[in-house]
């Protein structure tokens, strides 16, 4: 049942990720060339401000996912019930500080911000941009960390995903139709509440058995707090370039970070889904026997870095050439520069390849143990950034978070090595630089080449290519050298078509 469930939450959510990213590549070129690169950056300025007030919520979700993932293992439904009664509790209170937040950016942010764009029109604009989180984090957010825990992350994907290229479709022909942007954010607003009504009949159908009057087992996420800090960090790397960049430079600077950072968060969202559709497993197996646990984590492990690094080598070899593509008749400002690329591709490597080490910890529940290293690592991001900008602009903010990466992604392989494996890190580590070289080797080859892509088209073509060539090669490499992983994931294969074919001969039966 998990086999099935992981493999449904990988092909739902690589279908998303496909529709999405398709759709969602009209919008920015569309607001660019319609509105121009402020605009461009001004929305995304106000979206990453946003961000930060799942902050709120910050502690509640993944303490609730930890606490979750037993109960759901022994399907314990009066546990589940008491968990989820805590749970709502804190989201209700989430709602309404995350509604009184949006309201206060709406006044104040309008006033702090040098545009050409009218006042009312950006306070507008974040009120509409924002009151869907208001609303889901009220009403929905308590069904939504049960369906993960419970391995059912395709069915928020499945909605999620409709909700989205609803969303996508209507936003693109606003657009070209040159309607204003405050109409366009107001159609995501409306998008976002119904993807709300259509949780809410789901869990309606298939969840009678919650009990909304069990007692809050409130001790079960008693390390919510410990969670935040962690959280604050998560977020501090997703959204304080933005923010930074926004205050020390200006809009058509955010607008360039955001067009590069815009591929690499499509990278990340499918790295993520593919994590996510494994973690639930993961977490249930943790509870089960250690060295079958520990055989599972080392194959996933190596695979899943192998696959990092596939993708990350790829996006590296074709970004310049999309980018020259996508950005072509915007001339309000420069988007074409060969060191962007490599600080991404630096921050993503060192962020993704700790997935694992990341996920045991949380499993483990080692939140509250591992919180400091967590402050200390905001604490690098930001204040390195801050110096950096001032010398270096929009490289600033990128070395910044290189700084902070090297510190808390090698302290996360070491802890969750030592204290939860009770292993050398050196497991890890040597996995890191086998792929390293790999990539070093492959950039090394592929610039002696002198790729000439022109079109989208091309950018495809080579992009099958590289698929084709990269990922075999890093899993191949992968397999040579941890073989027990090798043993490992060739064994899971074979129970997996072994059932496939049981099930088969039944259903012909």
């Amino acid at each position: 049942m998990k086999a099935k469930r992981s493999m449904l939450n990988l092909g739902f959510g690589l279908t998303s990720q496909v529709i999405t990213i398709i759709l969602g590549f009209f919008i920015p070129r569309l607001i660019m060339v319609n509105y121009g690169s402020e605009a461009n950056g001004l929305i995304a300025s106000i979206v990453q401000i946003i961000s930060y007030f799942a902050l709120l919520e910050a502690g509640i979700g993944a303490a609730s996912l930890q606490a979750l993932y037993k109960p759901c293992a022994s399907a314990d439904r009066a546990g589940i019930s008491s968990i989820l009664a805590a749970s709502n509790s804190y989201y209700r209170k989430t709602g309404i500080y995350y509604f009184i937040s949006v309201v206060l950016l709406a006044i104040v942010y309008p006033l702090l911000i040098h545009s050409e764009i009218d006042k009312l029109s950006i306070a507008v604009i974040i009120l509409f941009s924002g009151m869907g989180g208001a609303i889901n984090y009220y009403y929905q957010g308590k069904f939504r960390v049960l369906l993960i825990a419970e391995g059912k992350s395709y069915i928020e994907t499945s909605i999620v995903t409709i909700a989205n290229i609803l969303n996508n479709v209507v936003r693109i022909t606003l657009l070209l139709q040159g309607v204003d942007i405050i109409a366009v954010q107001a159609s995501f607003f409306v998008l976002t509440v119904l993807q709300i009504v259509a949780f809410y009949v789901y869990m309606k159908r298939n969840y009678q058995w919650i009990d909304p009057a069990a007692a809050p087992d409130f001790a079960a996420i008693g390390q919510k707090n410990s969670v935040l800090v962690h959280e604050i960090s998560y977020l501090v790397f997703r959204n304080t370039d933005v923010l930074i960049l926004t205050i020390f430079t200006n809009l058509k600077i955010v607008s360039i970070y955001v067009m590069y950072n815009m591929i690499f968060t499509i990278v990340d969202n499918i790295v993520q889904t593919i994590n996510g559709s494994v973690k639930s497993a993961l977490g249930q197996s943790y509870h089960g026997s250690k060295k079958e646990f520990v055989k599972f984590y080392d194959a996933y492990e190596v695979y899943f870095m192998s696959l990092i690094f596939a993708i990350l080598t790829a996006v590296y070899l074709l970004i310049l050439p999309f980018m020259r593509l996508y950005t072509e008749g915007v001339n309000d400002v420069n988007y074409i520069d060969f060191w962007l690329p490599v600080l991404f591709v630096a921050i993503k490597l060192l962020t993704n390849a700790r997935t694992t080490s990341n996920n045991l910890i949380t499993i483990a529940g080692h939140f509250r143990s591992t919180q400091f290293r967590s402050i200390l690592e905001s604490a690098i991001n930001i204040g390195a950034s801050v110096v950096f900008v001032i010398y270096f602009g929009i490289y600033g903010v990128l070395m910044g978070t290189i700084c902070a990466l090297l510190y808390r992604s090698i302290d996360i392989v070491v802890y969750a090595s030592k204290m939860l494996l009770q292993r050398s890190p050196w497991v890890t580590f040597r996995r890191w630089l086998a792929n390293v070289a790999v990539f070093a080797a492959t950039v090394f080859i592929s610039r002696r080449m002198e790729l000439h892509i022109d079109s989208y088209a091309g950018i495809i073509l080579w992009g099958i290519v590289f698929g084709a060539v990269l990922l075999p090669l890093y899993v191949l490499v992968g397999s040579l050298l941890e073989r027990e992983a090798f043993a490992t994931a060739l064994e899971y294969a074979r129970r997996g078509a072994a059932k496939m074919r049981r099930k088969v001969s039944a259903e012909q039966a």
